[in-house]
């Protein structure tokens, strides 16, 4: 296939009408942007959206109006609110959505299980969104935010800052370039979890916090008393509010392979993984968190003119087989992929950056061919000012959902496998079902919490 044509297909799924922008807010216009999470990852999202900049002790803010910034911990978000004194402040998104009625677009920055929840909200009001990666916690949350994105035809992007990238290209333009020949085989790595997991629920119960409201944090999880175990960093590791290790990282390292291959959903999914020997026997009487280090093994099936291929995941310190092709003395990534087609292998960095043909003599013999793919101003670094555009009108976001859903799917599809270690799990994608064992299925939809639904 030719490289144009490859690129229509990989990223320009569907028309511009279809995904919503066009005829809303003029590009000469400045968007009214709102934050829901604003602590942690939510304020470089937002800083990158506003423009804002410090030197020399003076503030530029150049890009869109920060409006409203939302955030259930006001002592963790305190330094965010500081800085733009003109947004209004709220605990619940609710409340802002209810109230604001000139917001234009919001930034979701939250834990990974209410990530759902507020885009949904968002949506259904007309608003633009931006969700931090993973775009869910669930296969069936990542399918219906799919789906809404379609309806209410507003622009999206998932915050997977790589998809934006130069490596990412690269790579698609090399494999459909035929540089290693049809692939078969992918291994994509992380160091991946640098937090606790593998542990229990901890037994004290110490009071919350005057700042936080603990019972909207959990949103649409079980309830269970606040401890610090959980926030501000360490809810990934916990089964009910993260998606551990996988899922953190995953929509970043598994993206190149998901565009240079044309994935979508796998036909079935198998994981193993490790927990400390004194939980080994317990590991699912509790469920509380994801296992110390896990391999996640995807089959697909042959699509168009490209072969079947097996991609398999490590995290934890696990390391994928070293390449023979790899020079003495040159080590993995710390987080990458190796793509293994019949005729070579690519190696990469985290987020698609510095693909290489390995051994570095093929990529030096290596003619490139010409660049067809859009290119997005400033690569991962304007994910965000790309997604500021589509709200605008102009061309879907890099990540928009038609792109990040499916990825998503894909990729917690793996934490599906953990909850059914040694179990190959045969998968109906289309209609989001375990076929071969029925209990599996209780996972790929959760049950949300009184009060809170999708």
């Amino acid at each position: 296939m030719g490289g144009a044509a490859a690129a229509a297909m990989a990223f320009t799924i569907v028309p511009r009408d279809v995904l919503g922008g066009a005829g809303n807010t003029p590009p000469s216009e400045k968007l009214n942007v709102a934050g829901v999470g604003v602590g942690g990852m939510g304020v470089s999202n937002i800083d990158a959206i506003a423009g804002y900049s410090e030197e020399n002790d003076v503030v530029t803010i150049s890009g869109e109006n920060i409006v409203a910034l939302c955030d259930v911990d006001e002592k963790y978000a305190g330094p965010v609110f500081d800085r733009y004194p003109k947004a209004k402040k709220y605990r619940d998104f609710r409340r802002m959505l209810e109230k604001q009625k000139e917001i234009d677009a919001v930034v979701i920055a939250t834990p990974d299980h209410t990530h759902a929840t507020i885009a949904m909200a968002a949506m259904q009001l007309g608003k633009h969104v931006y969700v931090q990666k993973p775009l869910t916690h669930s296969v069936y949350e990542a399918r219906v935010l799919t789906e809404a994105a379609r309806k209410y035809k507003v622009a999206t992007q998932m915050g997977n800052q790589g998809n934006s990238g130069e490596g990412v290209r690269l790579i698609c333009e090399w494999i459909w370039d035929g540089a290693i020949g049809p692939v078969r085989e992918v291994h994509s790595w992380t160091n991946r979890p640098v937090w606790p997991q593998g542990i229990g629920r901890p037994k004290e119960t110490p009071p919350v916090p005057d700042t936080l409201d603990w019972d909207l944090w959990l949103g649409p999880a079980p309830f269970r008393p606040y401890h610090s175990a959980y926030l501000p960093f360490n809810w990934r590791a916990w089964l009910d509010f993260g998606t551990g290790a996988l899922g953190d990282m995953a929509c970043h390292i598994m993206d190149p392979p998901f565009s240079a291959l044309k994935l979508r959903y796998p036909v079935s999914v198998e994981a193993s993984h490790s927990y400390d020997v004194r939980e080994m026997w317990t590991r699912w009487e509790n469920k509380e968190t994801y296992p110390r280090a896990s391999i996640v093994r995807y089959k697909f099936p042959a699509r168009g003119d490209m072969p079947a291929v097996k991609l398999t995941w490590y995290d934890g310190g696990i390391l994928p087989p070293r390449p023979a092709e790899l020079e003495t003395g040159r080590e993995l990534p710390e987080s990458g992929t190796i793509f293994v087609g019949d005729k070579g292998k690519i190696m990469c960095k985290t987020y698609g950056e510095s693909p290489r043909l390995i051994p570095e003599a093929k990529m030096k013999e290596y003619k490139r061919p010409a660049k067809t793919l859009p290119r997005i101003p400033k690569g991962a670094d304007g994910h965000e000012q790309n997604w500021v555009d589509a709200c605008k009108g102009g061309e879907p976001a890099s990540s928009n959902f038609e792109h990040s859903g499916p990825l998503t799917e894909m990729v917690v599809m793996g934490n599906l496998a953990m909850h059914n270690p040694g179990q190959m799990l045969e998968w109906d994608g289309e209609n989001m079902k375990v076929t071969n064992l029925p209990e599996a299925n209780e996972h790929v939809r959760r049950e949300y919490r009184y009060g809170w639904t999708l």
